[in-house]
């Protein structure tokens, strides 16, 4: 007796209402199909991340093999003549234009790798 009221064996508060098993289980399919689409879904950004990273490190292996064929060039005493264009001045707005582009890309990457 507490309070004047007689006290009952067993758990306080709300009884648990009797679920119907069908609709458990409907629910229980219902969220494994959601985690199953979400779980591709990842997998498909993940695949797309993962390309755009292989092509620009394609891009990069090809810009370094354009530098080192320079380099050697140089070497050899012979100035490319893509070097030449840019000490004289005469591609200097493309190879702005270029290395604008490169950045802008390079940007574009960057925000796409954040998730």
């Amino acid at each position: 007796v507490v309070g004047g009221k007689v006290k009952k064996p067993g758990k306080r508060g709300r009884k648990p209402a009797k679920i119907d098993l069908k609709a458990k289980l409907e629910r229980s399919r219902q969220s494994a199909r959601e985690c199953r689409a979400r779980k591709k879904l990842r997998y498909q950004y993940l695949e797309e991340l993962v390309s755009s990273r292989e092509r620009a490190i394609c891009a990069l292996r090809e810009e370094l093999e354009m530098y080192k064929q320079w380099c050697m060039a140089m070497d050899q005493g012979k100035i490319p003549s893509e070097i030449k264009a840019l000490l004289t001045g005469e591609e200097q707005g493309k190879a702005q234009q270029n290395s604008t582009k490169l950045a802008k890309a390079a940007k574009t990457e960057a925000n796409s790798s954040n998730p």
